[in-house]
């Protein structure tokens, strides 16, 4: 019968056949596999916030297991979750192809280089999309390998409160966890009234997969993830259409960014039709004509596709059973407290599932800090701190409140601002839009938020974020040396222009 060893479910096997009767031979045989596996930890989803908390929990000395059902469009299974997949990996590989592309039809010429008739081959941009997907999915199962995560494919349901159900296929098979991290992410709001056919009325996954430009692109949706697909595919070429039911853009954003970067996105030829309320829309041949009202009255938009990019909502089907006790709020998220824990003790829940903002950073934050708890240590996630960004051209950046919210808190504050346009490097590299604006207690002078709105604003938030993690105050960022030139002395200019000692433009 040949060496005898111990399986993971203490089951002795053999090396040629398991030594079970014959009838539990015929049911392997048959595909229908049903194990058990016991681990310290299971982490639900191998997003950003599922795989970076099994990662910790691992270096944390913790047998942990990864369980993961997303596949590719090969049907192999593939980490990372959406954001790796088709969120905020691919489409800042197509935002920045298309970004290059238009610098080289409208821009270069300002720098003498001439270049007619650039073309833009749509195949080779998506392979190179593809293939820095499939780069970092790879580098995911290297990190889980390197780390001892044991990676299981497949669909998980919690059914007991120690106790997980893997399904994949024809195979079952049941894990133990003594913890067990919920992170299965969100996905696209798919609206009644236009329904997705997957062709020509798509989510935002299949607004990454166009095989060409389409002449004219309706967006239902004028938020972060409507913004950026249709920058994508206006700079491409066609005329862009975006449709927007409330009647402020970017609300979420201050006033006098989100009003500056309306009008930049305008100039730039988006066609951004506020209170527009979609009320259907109907596929005719190689066309979609949608239906929407607005202060006007009734309008048809005939677009040649549609995407529909009005939101997230959590995905938790079929993620446990009821009578776990795991309890969702009315929005559907999963109940936590502070600590990401849920109702049930031993399991939490971190990223797109719980409260808070759908951002790839904060569900990793959430999950090294349920890694730590978990352990034995002690971690937070500071939630006041947290930085926002949009990947337009300018990029919009912010952390903190807006000015807006200061005034109907009754917080009292100043108000420094510096514009792009007053700085040597901004000047140089031909990108002057956009300005930063930092806002401090008026009494305590610490930095209560900061606004950008310029090139590269994705990057220049990270000082603040930092210098606001430790409390800092304007004058300790106006204090704080800013090689020069650089973009980032903006944000030290605006600092300075808090107490109105900016040195590069008057106060």
């Amino acid at each position: 019968m040949g060496s005898r060893r111990r399986s993971q479910s203490g089951l002795v096997t053999t090396n040629k056949l398991w030594t079970y009767p014959r009838f539990i031979q015929s049911i392997l045989q048959i595909g229908l596999i049903i194990m058990s596996e016991k681990y310290d930890v299971v982490v639900i989803g191998a997003g950003p916030a599922g795989y970076v908390a099994a990662i910790r929990c691992a270096q944390l000395g913790l047998s942990t297991a990864c369980i993961d059902e997303w596949t590719d469009d090969h049907g192999k299974p593939s980490l990372g979750g959406t954001c790796l997949n088709v969120g905020c990996i691919p489409s800042k590989a197509l935002l920045d192809s298309s970004e290059h592309f238009h610098r080289v039809s409208h821009e270069f010429q300002n720098h003498g280089i001439q270049i007619k008739d650039a073309s833009m081959d749509i195949k080779k941009m998506l392979a190179r999309k593809d293939k820095i997907v499939a780069t970092l999915t790879q580098g995911i199962q290297g990190l889980f390998k390197h780390n001892g995560v044991i990676n299981l494919h497949g669909h998980a349901r919690v059914i007991g409160k120690e106790t997980i159900e893997i399904t994949d296929g024809k195979q079952k098979r049941t894990a133990q966890a003594a913890s067990i991290v919920l992170a299965t992410g969100s996905r696209p709001i798919e609206l009644p009234i236009v329904p997705f056919d997957g062709t020509r009325i798509v989510d935002s996954s299949g607004a990454l997969e166009f095989q060409r430009i389409p002449k004219r692109l309706g967006v239902i949706g004028a938020g972060v993830i409507g913004l950026e697909l249709g920058s994508v595919w206006q700079r491409l070429g066609s005329q862009v259409v975006i449709l927007e039911a409330l009647t402020t853009f970017l609300p979420a954003v201050d006033r006098q960014i989100a009003t500056d970067a309306e009008r930049l996105f305008r100039q730039q030829g988006l066609d951004i039709r506020l209170g527009a309320n979609v009320t259907g829309a109907q596929q005719s041949g190689k066309s979609v004509s949608v239906s929407y009202s607005d202060n006007g009255g009734d309008h048809q938009l005939k677009v040649d596709r549609l995407v529909v990019a009005v939101g997230r909502r959590p995905y938790t089907e079929a993620l446990f059973d009821d009578r776990v006790g795991i309890e969702l709020d009315d929005r559907g998220y999963i109940k936590v407290d502070d600590e990401c824990r849920t109702s049930v003790p031993g399991v939490y829940a971190i990223g797109d599932v719980v409260r808070g903002p759908m951002l790839a950073h904060k569900g990793s934050e959430e999950g090294l800090c349920v890694a730590d708890l978990i352990a034995g240590h002690s971690a937070h996630v500071n939630y006041e701190v947290i930085p926002w960004v949009i990947y337009t051209d300018p990029e919009i950046a912010w952390i903190g409140p807006t000015e807006q919210q200061l005034k109907r808190q009754g917080i009292p504050y100043r108000a420094g601002m510096f514009p792009f346009a007053a700085t040597g490097r901004a000047l140089a590299i031909d990108n002057t839009a956009g300005r930063v604006k930092m806002l401090a207690h008026e009494q305590t002078d610490q930095v209560l938020s900061v606004h950008i709105l310029g090139s590269q604003a994705s990057e220049l938030i990270a000082e603040v974020v930092v210098a606001m993690e430790f409390s800092a105050s304007a004058e300790d960022i106006a204090r704080t040396v800013h090689a020069h030139p650089t973009l980032s002395e903006a944000v030290h200019e605006a600092a300075l222009s808090v107490h109105k000692r900016a040195i590069h433009r008057a106060n």
